[in-house]
């Protein structure tokens, strides 16, 4: 692989930090394929170890054959433009979840997902209630009709108390009795489909 090298600014050259690490993915597949890996082994050390602040930063001209088919090195290049591209801090491979633990690792047993038990309350009846989104965000620009709407709780759909319930245990969905209770008379509901 021939390299060029073109004048880049300061900022990105910590993406070039970051993409050197995942140059040594490639390591393996390379030493198998060419005679030369440790060539390549080098280079990738070499980048690692580099002070970046002084030197320009390598841009990929060319494509050398590494005895793999044609199309598997077009998508390496393109993969390496495309990493060289996005700034090291944007680099992030997993996406956020809230994931539902089945089986926890010290009793075995089903877990709640703390934010659903923080955010919703369920009702005897399996409605869930919420408060509307941005009940609590830029009151000062709201006028005082939307912030008296925003104050009020709503139920959730069919939908989203099917997901509610899969996401909380047993113990989220049993009858409390509480002194004084708001919610008393919306627990239970009758000709209601749920």
């Amino acid at each position: 692989m021939r390299l060029c090298f073109c004048r880049l600014p300061l900022v990105k050259m910590a993406a070039l930090r970051s993409a050197t690490g995942i140059l040594r993915c490639f390591l393996p597949l390379a030493q198998k394929n060419v005679a030369g890996g440790s060539s390549i082994t080098q280079l990738v050390s070499r980048f690692a170890t580099l002070d970046l602040r002084y030197i320009q930063s390598p841009t990929i001209s060319t494509i050398t054959k590494l005895g793999l088919p044609l199309g598997s090195n077009f998508t390496c290049a393109r993969k390496l433009c495309a990493i060289k591209s996005v700034p090291s801090c944007a680099i992030n491979f997993q996406q956020p979840v809230r994931a539902l633990t089945y089986c926890s690792l010290r009793k075995g047993k089903r877990k709640s997902v703390k934010s659903v038990v923080k955010r919703f309350l369920r009702l005897h009846c399996g409605l869930w209630v919420r408060r509307k989104a941005g009940y609590k965000k830029r009151l000062w620009k709201k006028r005082p009709a939307r912030k008296r709407r925003l104050r009020q709780h709503v139920f959730c759909n069919k939908t989203q108390c099917k997901m509610l319930d899969k996401m909380t245990t047993d113990f989220w969905k049993r009858r409390n009795w509480y002194v004084n209770d708001p919610y008393q008379m919306y627990h239970d509901r009758t000709n209601l489909k749920v």
